[in-house]
């Protein structure tokens, strides 16, 4: 695997699991439980999707076939997403929602403030819009869980449901391989190890004010990263993809 090969690929995997997200947190549009949340979650769908614009154009750029952001999000078959499985689960509850996005956002935080770091300035740069973003998500979704762990019974019982059963996804967001341990080599991802601290330190923390129990670490589900989804992959892009299937090429 080349440089730029890897380059290419580690653009396409950051991309892919905010793409997947804001689709999912999209879905919510019209249907929050109260309007301020409603707009909250939309709000966030679509600095997901911005933040994946940018690393979708810079991965194109770096492939150098010409491809365009708008090709490699709509043009591309379902093994060829490299999304971790986590931001692919569905909505589920309130609590479901909030815990995955929870998740995903104690690890999007310390992922970005490391990349600001990266000797690749285009990285940087969109690492440095990114965390302003990520530093709220991630308020959000911390409030949102202590809300839930330290309220109702039913609350607390829904939040712990759901920390359960996704737990199992978010060994996946540690994984190096050939491709980040090339980069964090070359000085251009973080090192997923300390992210992992960072992340561990969070969910610990808000955790512990939520009255929550951390699930214990356990068969973890991976593949996302090589393009082997679960079978709500393909109910996503099915939706997310009709236009440019239906109409190929057509423009606004």
């Amino acid at each position: 695997m080349t440089d730029q090969e890897a380059l290419h690929t580690y653009a396409l995997r950051l991309a892919d699991d905010l793409l997947i997200l804001s689709h999912r947190l999209g879905e919510w549009c019209g249907h929050g439980p109260v309007l301020e949340e409603d707009i909250a979650l939309t709000n966030r769908a679509l600095d997901h999707l911005g933040e994946a614009r940018n690393l979708l154009t810079y991965a194109g750029q770096v492939e150098g076939k010409g491809r365009d952001e708008d090709d490699l999000a709509y043009l591309r078959k379902e093994r060829e997403y490299l999304n971790v499985k986590l931001v692919e689960q569905e909505n589920g509850d309130y609590a479901h929602t909030i815990a995955r996005s929870f998740l995903f956002d104690a690890y999007h935080l310390p992922l970005m403030e490391a990349m600001l770091k990266s000797k690749d300035e285009q990285l940087a740069a969109i690492a440095g819009k990114a965390v302003k973003e990520a530093t709220y998500h991630l308020r959000h979704s911390s409030d949102w869980m202590i809300r839930f762990g330290d309220g109702t019974d039913e609350s607390h019982q829904r939040a712990q449901r759901a920390l359960n059963e996704l737990w199992t996804f978010t060994g996946e967001l540690f994984v190096s391989d050939e491709v980040t341990s090339k980069l964090v080599e070359m000085g251009v991802a973080p090192d997923l190890g300390a992210v992992k601290a960072a992340f561990d330190r969070t969910v610990n923390e808000v955790l512990a004010e939520a009255t929550l129990s951390r699930p214990e670490d356990g068969y973890m589900a991976t593949g996302g990263r090589q393009g082997m989804h679960t079978e709500r992959m393909g109910f996503i892009l099915t939706e997310m993809q009709y236009m440019q299937r239906a109409y190929p090429g057509a423009e606004w």
